[in-house]
């Protein structure tokens, strides 16, 4: 059908876990007030992550191609937790920053909405759970 992809979370002590996925390593731990030592990133926040990287990397990879690169490219993303267990991200904003002198608008607008809509398979999850908005920001000296 499509690729599979594995990844493997070994337990640390106490509420920290080291996980290995395609392309390295990163260290997950909780919060004191839960248990965990603070020393590793959120899961949660790291979907946050997973989205953000996607997309930006849809987004650098279609201006590239459209020969419309800016001197800067940021991408922000906020989650919304609902309030009750399971707490999960029910609205979701991204917000992406260009910067640059005469920033090809049109061919960076394409870029975002064919991320969005077409090859950003984080997007499509988080969808499936969440309200997810966009705003594209330029700043252009």
């Amino acid at each position: 059908m499509g690729v599979t992809n594995k990844i493997s979370c070994e337990w640390q002590g106490k509420m920290a876990f080291e996980a290995e996925l395609p392309g390295g390593k990163v260290r997950l731990d909780a919060e004191p007030e839960v248990g965990g030592e603070g020393t590793g990133v959120r899961p949660k926040a790291l979907s946050l992550v997973s989205l953000g990287g996607c997309t930006a990397m849809d987004v650098a990879s279609l201006f590239t191609k459209m020969r419309a690169i800016p001197d800067d490219f940021k991408v922000y993303v906020s989650g919304e937790l609902t309030d009750e267990h399971p707490k999960y991200y029910y609205k979701t904003h991204i917000e992406y920053h260009f910067w640059g002198k005469d920033l090809k608008k049109d061919k960076l607008e394409k870029s975002v909405s064919l991320s969005l809509n077409r090859y950003c398979g984080v997007t499509e999850m988080f969808r499936r759970f969440s309200e997810v908005t966009f705003e594209i920001i330029y700043h252009e000296d």
